[in-house]
């Protein structure tokens, strides 16, 4: 059998869409193709099988439970993408598996079914502490098939509250272990409802809209105490040829090399006559939290907190450290890291000395265009072209080194200004509005 054959079959195998790409790609290599003819017995009872069987063509029938008046009901019936068997110990089966049909199934054998424990969904052999720390962030458990769940680590961002980033870049990594690796998200539309505890797990409960031949839809709840407080609808696409164009132009600027790390900025700015000395009074009494994105602004900035600047921004960007290969990943990074500096591009034209401003976001959109590495220079290019009704507007487009445009982004934001330094830091809701 083709390897990419039983790549494009055992993609479609819930059990197996939450390993990493690289699994699946070592178990389409080592499964073995077994056909069986209608009444021929799979396994029988009290026998000890082979590994884990997985259904490609035909259907099957559990016999011999427990209470065999139940034999004739749906989840006794087996059929494609089904998988039964034990591969993790000789034991004896407890009931008979018979063809009702001519079958083929998928073996992979029990010296091999370790790889259905790897150390991560994104890396089978790499255990966490040793991954970059955005890669951990975005590590989710699989409690059920469809159902994740996600913790803010120690070590990553806190803004007072569960980072935006997080929702959308945890929220995507369970919807991509729902759907055949070989489909990627082109798309997403995120929602941000209620203010997350960092304290709290996030449980991620993913919806299967659609499953079609070159496309798949997944809709994803964030919970936390009972409550829906994030929700994202993802698209994702088989590759395939068609038409290529583009008309957005990756701006003049200079390269990452040449410009300053966020970390050594900060240093300077420390010291930096040019700027208030109680704004560096505050810089340097402040906790700082390295991110586990880097960042390299491209235009010199002497503003404050407290002046007016331009609606626009650009900086290079790329995860800190070499992330795993599978390309899932390397997108559910981008969603994270593009929200840690874009909304607030929309409050640059309206800062002013003494006044207190907070922007939070409402909703993120993205449409991924091409593949990329997030953890290679990718620059980001955000303007805001128009705020109302305290709502500001962001938009993005963000190139790889080459000048393609590999990704867009756009999110709207409330932003509001509080009279009082008491109003500012005790909010009366934990809604975001």
């Amino acid at each position: 059998m083709e390897i990419g054959s039983a790549m494009e079959f055992l993609g479609g195998v819930p059990l197996l869409q939450r390993l990493p790409s690289s699994s699946l790609k070592k178990i389409a290599e080592l499964v073995i193709v077994k056909r069986y003819e209608e009444g021929q017995y799979i396994i029988r009872q009290g026998e000890v099988g082979e590994g884990i069987y997985f259904i490609w063509k035909g259907e099957a029938q559990v016999c011999g439970t427990v209470n065999e008046e139940e034999e004739g009901r749906p989840e006794f019936q087996l059929q494609q993408y089904d998988y039964f068997g034990d591969g993790f110990s000789a034991s004896a089966q407890q009931a008979d598996v018979i063809a009702l049909s001519k079958l083929i199934c998928l073996v992979l054998p029990r010296d091999h079914c370790t790889l259905l424990r790897p150390k991560s969904i994104w890396n089978a052999d790499k255990a966490l502490d040793s991954c970059p720390l955005v890669e951990s962030i975005l590590h989710l458990e699989s409690i059920e098939v469809n159902i994740f769940q996600g913790i803010t680590l120690p070590d990553a961002p806190r803004f007072g509250k569960v980072f935006g980033g997080q929702f959308v870049g945890q929220a995507l990594a369970a919807a991509s272990k729902t759907v055949d690796c070989l489909k990627l998200v082109h798309s997403l539309h995120a929602y941000f409802l209620l203010i997350g505890d960092l304290d709290m797990p996030i449980i991620y409960n993913v919806q299967r809209i659609r499953d079609g031949k070159s496309f798949a839809t997944r809709k994803v709840d964030a919970i936390q105490k009972g409550n829906i407080v994030f929700t994202l609808m993802a698209s994702f696409q088989k590759e395939e040829h068609g038409y290529v164009h583009q008309l957005a132009q990756m701006p003049a600027v200079p390269k990452p090399e040449l410009l300053l790390s966020m970390e050594e900025l900060r240093e300077k700015r420390l010291t930096d006559p040019l700027l208030p000395r109680s704004y560096r009074n505050k810089v340097a009494a402040k906790e700082f939290v390295p991110w586990p994105m880097e960042i390299r602004f491209c235009e010199p900035n002497t503003n404050t907190n407290q002046t007016k600047s331009p609606p626009s921004l650009k900086y290079w960007f790329r995860a800190k450290g070499k992330l795993s290969d599978d390309q899932a990943l390397h997108r559910c990074v981008v969603a994270y890291a593009s929200d840690l500096i874009f909304l607030q591009v929309s409050v640059n034209p309206h800062r002013a000395r003494g006044l207190k401003m907070s922007a939070v976001s409402l909703d993120h959109t993205m449409w991924f265009h091409r593949p990329f590495r997030a953890d290679e220079w990718l620059l980001f290019a955000i303007v805001s072209p128009a705020a109302y009704n305290a709502r500001g507007f962001v938009l993005g487009e963000i190139f790889n080194r080459k000048g393609e445009h590999v990704v867009s982004v756009t999110q709207e934001g409330l932003l509001r200004t509080f009279a009082t330094t008491n109003q500012a830091r005790n909010p009366t809701t934990s809604s975001k509005l």
